[in-house]
């Protein structure tokens, strides 16, 4: 780390100077003090992702100090999938919260209590004639409300529901007419996707991946083989949380360079591409990523793909924008799209308006306009504790380091109580 600060300040004051650019002057431009960059300057601080950022724009350095700023993915790398004798249980605890762990299969199968739900669990007693169209439908109803429902509560309150439809759907495929199994299978796919998208906002990302990955098989059994595409959609936002910006690259370019792919999974994976190319800095990519992904996404014409990815953001693409730019070191100009942009999205969709919520206040916490990201904060977070979620967090942490520079001003002091008791982990 200290050879990386040193390189990092040396540079950083090579493109100062070449740019006729004060201390003072560039601290003006990236909202640091100019003490504080004297530091990074001279090695004795290291650069925050923010300042690297910020500086990279400012100074039109086109991703070269993001990359000397960059630092080793959080968490490490995560396997491919979980082994195949694994089951994953969510154990209950009393209060409700949820806890992901593996076990072993027999292990599994010896379990009886029913707080803890296990995929290889099916349920007994289930007659053939509860798969029937009506029964599909009620299905696909009930994988709806519990979509909303995610909306609005903690993923504690979702997974077990969820996990439990998932069984059932999967124990009814197994005895069900050959008219009504491929559709059962594909249904109970879902299910676990969600289930999937429900850990990860628990903030356990293996286990997320290793309902994805139960997801593809279950859809591939069901003769739905666009589910594999979508999977790494998925396992890219998993690395783009956990700031690997080639593995989320790599992983959304699998998806839409595919053939065969509906055009509805071609523009989410182009939108999570050009994500990645906005964590590494490199605007250009990020720009052409965000085109492809709107043509793709214009092209969409529904199928088996519609119900996946968001359905509460009327421009996902213009909000994707607002997000890219924050990592672009553009904060002002990600405020003023993700300003419009939020005030679209339904107000019953707690989860998404906290979500993009969080990152317009980090936007404007950003570009200096502290005391109105203080206010958009303090909207926000009783929101934030309702959904309770792993990735929301993520961005608050953020807006808490951006905001603790300012901790002079009123407007952050008064919200700093509130901001640090929402990001305390849950009591167990």
């Amino acid at each position: 780390m200290p050879e990386t600060m040193a390189t990092f300040g040396a540079e950083l004051r090579r493109r100062r100077l070449a740019a006729g650019l004060s201390l003072a002057e560039l601290g003006a431009l990236v909202h640091y003090s100019k003490g504080h960059l004297s530091k990074v300057e001279h090695g004795t601080k290291g650069p925050s992702p923010e300042l690297a950022r910020m500086s990279d724009a400012v100074l039109d350095a086109k991703g070269a100090l993001i990359a000397l700023a960059a630092r080793p993915p959080r968490g490490g790398r995560l396997p491919e999938r979980a082994a195949d004798d694994e089951v994953w249980l969510m154990t209950l605890s009393p209060g409700g919260e949820g806890r992901f762990h593996p076990m072993n299969r027999r292990e599994a199968l010896a379990m009886t209590s029913t707080s803890v739900l296990g995929f290889g669990l099916s349920p007994r007693g289930m007659t053939e004639t509860a798969a029937e169209p009506a029964a599909l439908e009620g299905f696909r109803t009930l994988l709806t409300q519990f979509r909303n429902l995610g909306q609005t509560a903690g993923p504690g309150a979702v997974l077990p529901a969820v996990i439990t439809q998932t069984h059932v759907l999967r124990d009814l495929a197994a005895r069900a007419p050959a008219r009504t199994r491929d559709e059962l299978l594909v249904l109970a796919a879902r299910f676990a996707e969600f289930a999937g998208w429900m850990a990860q906002e628990s903030g356990d990302d293996e286990a997320a991946l290793w309902w994805t990955a139960k997801a593809v098989e279950t859809a591939a059994a069901g003769g739905d083989r666009d589910l594999a595409a979508y999977a790494l959609v998925r396992r890219a936002l998993v690395a783009l949380y956990r700031d690997d910006a080639a593995r989320t690259v790599e992983l959304a370019r699998r998806a839409w360079t595919a053939r065969g792919v509906p055009a509805r999974i071609r523009g989410l994976a182009a939108q999570r591409e050009a994500q990645g190319h906005a964590l590494a800095g490199d605007g250009d990519a990020c720009m052409r990523g965000l085109d492809r992904a709107r043509r793709f996404l214009a092209a969409d014409s529904g199928g088996q793909a519609a119900g996946l990815g968001s359905r509460n953001l009327p421009d996902p693409v213009s909000m994707v924008t607002g997000w890219c730019l924050y990592e672009l070191g553009r904060p002002r100009d990600a405020a003023e799209i993700l300003d419009a942009e939020v005030a679209r999205i339904p107000p019953e969709a707690l989860r998404s308006r906290a979500r993009f919520g969080a990152r317009r206040a980090l936007a404007h916490a950003a570009a200096g306009e502290v005391e109105h990201a203080c206010a958009l904060t303090a909207r926000l977070l009783p929101i934030a504790d309702v959904v309770g979620s792993a990735t929301i967090a993520a961005d608050l942490r953020r807006l808490a380091r951006t905001l603790d520079r300012r901790r002079d001003h009123p407007p952050v002091r008064d919200l700093y109580p509130a901001l640090t008791a929402s990001l305390r982990p849950p009591a167990t």
